[in-house]
């Protein structure tokens, strides 16, 4: 693709782009281009193609544009997105993403059939889970506080000990984030990611194993999820097909599945 700037699989963004790929910027002009944009192309409900609605709503800002393809910034998140998938999207995706690059599509349906080029790396299916906002389960609290910049090396370093999905440098920025401590290591945390026009998901729900059994994730998930309610919006999350034990921690919160989603690990055309 000629000289357009490109990312997903470089080691950095430039804040400003070239015509072909748009780096969005939350000036208000460009959020309403994206979101009108996004309007025209799908009567689906909004969460069966998340990741392309919180790009083209709350996340503009993060969002890499080509076309009809959206993916976050690296350092960001791993997800990218398409309105639909057929040969222009596929292509469009393709350019943004660069020769020989990974990106994660996750929705309720990725084709089994990928274009001439692209490499399958890795699939899944997980539950998508919903919660009415009346429904929210009691909980005792217990201590936590708002994580910041200042602890992602802590967070990083849970994430790695506990895998509960992606998780990048500036991931913190999503959305807002809080951990449990005992003494000045992190132990547990809950957070938001995507984030939707009336939607937020809870993600990043993650306990060292020393600490499990105390309730410390259904108490920092029910944090979590009040402060959604709080703001107006409707919690939801995802969990793997085979992971029973969390599906139970969301039921007893009072999260019920609302659909089955695919995750995809593609690699773009080398040329």
């Amino acid at each position: 693709m000629s000289d357009a700037t490109t990312f997903g699989s470089r080691p950095s963004v430039p804040l400003v782009a070239r015509d072909e790929v748009i780096l969005s910027e939350p000036a208000e002009s460009s959020s309403r281009w994206e979101r009108g944009d996004a309007r025209v192309v799908s009567n689906r409900h909004p969460l069966d193609n998340a990741v392309w609605w919180s790009l083209s709503s709350g996340h503009t800002h993060f969002a890499g544009v080509r076309g009809r393809a959206r993916m976050y910034r690296p350092d960001v998140s791993v997800f990218a997105a398409v309105d639909q998938f057929d040969a222009t999207s596929w292509n469009d995706l393709a350019a943004l993403v660069g020769p020989a690059g990974t990106c994660v599509l996750f929705c309720a349906e990725v084709p089994r059939e990928l274009p001439i080029g692209w490499t399958d790396r890795i699939r899944g299916r997980g539950r998508q889970m919903i919660l009415e906002p009346t429904q929210l389960a009691h909980v005792e609290p217990i201590s936590l506080r708002r994580l910041t910049g200042d602890d992602v090396p802590q967070m990083l370093d849970l994430v790695a000990k506990t895998n509960p999905g992606p998780f990048r440098l500036r991931s913190v920025e999503m959305g807002r984030y809080y951990g449990h401590f005992e003494g000045t290591v992190l132990c547990a945390m809950a957070g938001e990611r995507l984030t939707v026009d009336g939607y937020t998901e809870i993600s990043a729900v993650c306990t060292l194993p020393q600490v499990r059994e105390r309730g410390l994730a259904s108490a920092l998930t029910h944090h979590v999820a009040a402060g959604i309610i709080e703001r107006g919006a409707q919690p939801f999350l995802h969990v793997a097909e085979s992971n029973e034990p969390a599906c139970r921690l969301y039921q007893r919160l009072g999260f019920t599945e609302r659909t089955m989603v695919d995750f995809a690990v593609v690699q773009t055309p080398p040329t």
